[in-house]
């Protein structure tokens, strides 16, 4: 004889879970009279076959076939004419904004910059947003399925993409030129991702709220990352690989004072070679000895900076700035939170990697 459940309830204040299942495993067994009890910042949703169905609000319900009207109609009347009791799951979802959730690119933003190095810059970005259940229903029919219970590490992943995707478009529509001008511009940017990533966020039952960008950093741009990200076409990529291999040649029969790099090819190349190309040929084949002075400190390995950003911090450790944020907020790796960013000692990460 299965247990027929007198009162459905979850008392936990749901504040690091989204979804709790009631019972956590096997069919629950109802009856018409069974009282459901939805705390402040939770809603139920009754579940069965694959559907998500009714849902209750806060406060006290005793089940009738009036407020189950869809599970009715699924079971037919025939089922609730006495004291029968009837199968389904209860969802109890969490309608409490979890607030300063960490995003951050796991793949690099382009950004086009004509007229400036490769025409184009690599950026790494990251921020925190908040999320919402706004519609219980639609949330369970979407990401619940048969599971005990889910909580936000289960899909971030899928919500930090909606938000990386919008601000790609937004660097695609606005084409801001410059990392100085896109810096100036992240309270737009911020505005703009939320209105984009809205609807995706609408689709699965849930509302975006209070994203913030927490910082722009540029990133190691070649034409090899360009050629792969597919924003190089083959002729130009060919002609920079050219000018590599003349430089090599140049560093190995002529010294440093032929160097490409001193004759300002590596990040001058540009876009549209043409003209320039044949300028940058004359400069390599005679190049003085400031030039070559010029090229061994561009060529000069960047140090590692004592304190980093997150972003820094993420190509240190070879991880996204998710990561980064989320060891910090686990209090794993220790940070200095300044204003809305954190700042990371480099002993602090190597003390994190000895441990």
């Amino acid at each position: 004889m299965p247990k027929v459940f007198d009162v459905v309830e979850y008392p936990n204040e749901m504040r690091d879970r989204l979804v709790q299942r009631f019972p956590e495993t096997g069919a629950g067994h109802f009856k018409l009279g069974s009282q459901v009890i939805v705390r402040t910042g939770q809603a139920a949703v009754f579940f069965r076959d694959g559907k998500a169905l009714d849902t209750f609000g806060p406060g006290r319900h005793t089940i009738s076939t009036a407020n189950i009207p869809l599970l009715t109609n699924l079971l037919g009347s025939a089922v609730f004419g006495g004291d029968n009791p009837f199968t389904a799951e209860v969802y109890f979802v969490s309608t409490r904004e979890l607030t300063s959730q960490g995003w951050g690119t796991r793949q690099p933003i382009a950004m086009q910059t004509p007229g400036q190095g490769l025409g184009w810059l690599l950026l790494g970005a990251h921020g925190t947003f908040g999320v919402q259940v706004s519609d219980p229903q639609t949330f369970v029919g979407r990401f619940v399925g048969a599971q005990g219970s889910f909580d936000m590490r289960q899909f971030k992943e899928r919500l930090v993409n909606s938000i990386v995707q919008a601000a790609t478009d937004w660097f695609a529509e606005v084409n801001p030129g410059s990392l100085m001008k896109a810096q100036s511009l992240m309270d737009e940017m911020a505005a703009a991702i939320e209105a984009k990533a809205q609807d995706q966020f609408a689709a699965l039952g849930l509302t975006l709220k209070n994203i913030t960008i927490g910082g722009l950093a540029p990133l190691e741009t070649s034409a090899d990352k360009l050629k792969t990200m597919g924003l190089l076409d083959t002729q130009t990529y060919m002609q920079l690989k050219a000018l590599e291999t003349i430089e090599k040649s140049s560093q190995g029969g002529g010294g440093e004072g032929g160097s490409m790099t001193g004759a300002g090819v590596g990040l001058g190349a540009g876009m549209g070679m043409g003209a320039g190309m044949a300028q940058m040929m004359s400069g390599i084949m005679g190049g003085g000895q400031q030039q070559g002075q010029q090229g061994q400190q561009q060529d000069a390995p960047k140090a590692t900076p004592e304190v980093m950003t997150t972003i820094e911090a993420a190509e240190y450790l070879k991880v996204a700035v998710e990561d980064i944020i989320t060891m910090i907020q686990a209090g794993d790796l220790k940070a200095k939170k300044i204003g809305s960013q954190y700042r990371i000692s480099k002993k602090a990460i190597d003390d994190f990697l000895a441990s």
